[in-house]
């Protein structure tokens, strides 16, 4: 049997449109998110998802409610899809960053763990990539609502990537999806990247 994964990014919010770090801050969807996750929410209605699971917070929660109100589903929360932990970041914007935490910042567009109180990336892979895991047995289509940076480490954990190739991979847009599929012979494997309905430019960054 193979299973679907479908891992969903949030709608917009107003700290993605001014390129400040959420992390872990509960910051709601924009107006043009709610419409983002309802434009989305009709396409992936369509794949009929068995079971749809969140990050607790309520820029995923609410993209995922878009598609309850489309399927019928109940979503099931889940904190371990939260976004990595930012600490001092969080609240500040990527400019604000680099010229506060210069060092910090370094690390960060290297691909290498930032230190401080910001969440070690292997932390975040394992966290999210468990919770994935577990989504993956709800159904043989599961839709999963969760954020950028949790999105693509969490992937990475199922896929077994190295932190190089993680970095080959661009940020998902919002409302955006990642396609993976699950069977006993073959493992986790990537169907799709990027996949949406909104084409956005600059894409923001996975914070």
């Amino acid at each position: 049997m193979t299973t679907r994964l479908l891992v969903w990014r949030h709608g917009n919010t107003d700290w993605n449109a001014g390129s400040r770090v959420q992390g872990q801050t509960d910051v709601p969807l924009n107006d043009l998110g709610r419409r983002q996750a309802a434009e989305a929410a009709a396409l992936l209605a369509a794949m009929r998802p068995d079971a749809i699971v969140s990050s607790d917070l309520r820029r995923a929660a609410d993209t995922a409610a878009a598609l309850a109100a489309r399927t019928g589903h109940l979503v099931t929360h889940d904190e371990r899809l939260r976004e990595r932990y930012f600490g001092a970041w969080q609240g500040l914007t990527m400019a604000e960053v680099a010229e506060q935490r210069p060092a910090e910042y370094a690390r960060w567009t290297a691909g290498e763990d930032v230190g401080g109180d910001v969440e070690a990336l292997d932390v975040m892979g394992k966290r999210v990539g468990e919770a994935l895991r577990d989504a993956a047995t709800l159904g043989d289509t599961v839709v999963v609502a969760t954020h950028g940076a949790a999105a693509r480490q969490g992937i990475a954990y199922l896929l077994g990537w190295p932190r190089e190739q993680i970095r080959t991979l661009r940020a998902l847009q919002n409302c955006h999806w990642v396609e993976l599929s699950h069977d006993e012979s073959r493992g986790w494997q990537l169907g799709a990247y990027n996949v949406g309905v909104f084409a956005e430019r600059p894409v923001p960054p996975p914070v």
